[in-house]
């Protein structure tokens, strides 16, 4: 095992502090902060202790540190108030705040690899349309259980909770906040696959 992949998890971990630290201190409310960000707090943990018995490909842990940096901005902002959100609303004309569907967008794009992965290794599915098939299906479990999540907060929180929903009056925001989803996971496969399949051959020699 090389120096960069022997080092690779405290990079991971660096990076992933100091995105929660720059967000949290410049979050604008840090209830929803919370909130926004909690993917990152249950999941780090997760991925940090058990490394040294399941070790990701260096493709997985870059994506991942690009879904953490999109929650982090939405963090900070809120969703319907990114900033980005507000620039994509000018350039293309859109009636509403659209970074949320970047932030659904990567809800299915980067666990669509991890799962890839995890399932080629630790289960006897092979490479096919199958494996395709279920992955699909779990990103759109995990996005209509995130979407559950938000209206179980909405109950709890009320009025208060419409800043961490983001829906901006927008009656369908769960049904297409899916829909992102779904498309993001697809995307996954169809533009990675090939290069995470290089990755896995390359880890399995390592």
């Amino acid at each position: 095992m090389n120096k960069t992949k022997q080092h690779y998890p405290i990079l991971f971990s660096i990076c992933t502090a100091v995105l929660l630290l720059i967000s949290f201190i410049m979050a604008l409310d840090k209830d929803i902060w919370v909130l926004e960000v909690a993917p990152i707090l249950l999941g780090f943990p997760f991925l940090f202790f058990t490394y040294k018995y399941f070790r990701f490909t260096t493709l997985v842990y870059v994506l991942l540190l690009l879904h953490f940096l999109i929650l982090c901005v939405g963090g900070i902002y809120t969703y319907a108030e990114v900033p980005l959100g507000f620039s994509m609303q000018e350039w293309f004309g859109f009636t509403r705040n659209n970074y949320d569907k970047i932030g659904h967008f990567a809800q299915g794009f980067i666990p669509a690899i991890l799962i890839r992965e995890f399932l080629l290794r630790k289960s006897p599915l092979t490479k096919g349309k199958m494996l395709s098939f279920i992955i699909a299906c779990i990103c759109l479990a995990i996005s209509a259980a995130y979407e559950l999540i938000e209206w179980l907060v909405a109950l709890l929180k009320g009025a208060s909770a419409e800043d961490f929903l983001g829906t901006q009056g927008y009656e369908w925001d769960a049904q297409s906040d899916m829909w992102f989803a779904l498309l993001g996971a697809v995307a996954a496969l169809l533009l990675l696959s090939r290069l995470h399949d290089k990755q896995l051959k390359s880890q399995s020699k390592g």
